[in-house]
C-alpha cells in the first residue's frame, strides 16, 4: 500500500459513475473499527470521495485483497494484562502531496490490548518536522489525557503514569 499512499487528485482518469467506489469506501471505513491495519489507506482512499480515479479504485480493491488474505487480523483484548497505559505516536511531514500537510497517527494500548489509534492529516501545514512531530504528541497526549478520564469514570484502578513513546 506504500505506493498507494501517496496518491495525488489529479492522476488518472475519473470514474464515470463514482457511486461504487463511495460504496466501498464506505464500508471500508466502518470495518476500521475492528481492523485498525487498514486505516491509514482507507483514510488516504476516502479523501478521493468526489472525484475518484481507476487509480484509486484499483488501491482499494488492493485493500480488499489484503483483507481477504489476512482474515485473522483484528483486534484482541486480553483478560490477563495489567492497566498501564502506553501510547506510540509519529507523523509523516508534508505527505499530502495536494496540501502538503502532515498526517498524525497513533495508537494507544491498555496493557497488551489495542484500545485507541488514529490516522488523521493536522489541520494546518507544519513548517517542520520537529513542529509536525509536536503536534503528533499534543494530539495523543489530549487522547491519554481522555482515556485516563474515561478509566477513572468507570471506576478502573490504572496506578501507572501512562508511557508515551515518539521517534525522536
Amino acid at each position: 500500500m506504500e505506493q498507494n499512499s501517496r496518491l495525488s487528485k489529479d492522476e488518472g482518469d475519473c470514474l464515470v459513475d463514482p457511486s461504487t467506489y463511495r460504496r466501498l469506501i464506505g464500508r471500508l471505513l466502518y470495518l476500521t473499527i475492528t481492523r485498525p491495519d487498514i486505516s491509514y489507506p482507507v483514510q488516504v482512499l476516502s479523501q478521493f470521495m468526489d472525484k475518484p480515479s481507476k487509480s484509486q479504485l484499483t488501491a482499494a480493491q488492493k485493500v480488499l485483497r489484503y483483507i481477504k488474505s489476512a482474515p485473522g487480523q483484528g483486534l484482541l483484548l486480553s483478560a490477563s494484562s495489567n492497566l498501564e497505559l502506553i501510547a506510540y505516536c509519529d507523523s509523516d511531514w508534508a505527505s499530502c502531496l495536494d496540501t502538503r500537510r502532515s498526517v498524525t497517527g497513533y495508537c494507544v494500548l491498555l496493557g497488551k490490548s489495542l484500545i485507541s489509534w488514529k490516522s488523521k492529516k493536522q489541520s494546518i501545514v507544519s513548517r517542520s518536522f520537529a513542529e509536525a512531530e509536536y503536534r503528533a504528541m499534543a494530539a495523543t497526549v489530549s487522547e491519554l489525557t481522555w482515556l485516563r478520564f474515561l478509566l477513572t469514570d468507570l471506576h478502573v484502578e490504572h496506578p501507572h503514569v501512562a508511557t508515551l513513546y515518539c521517534d525522536n
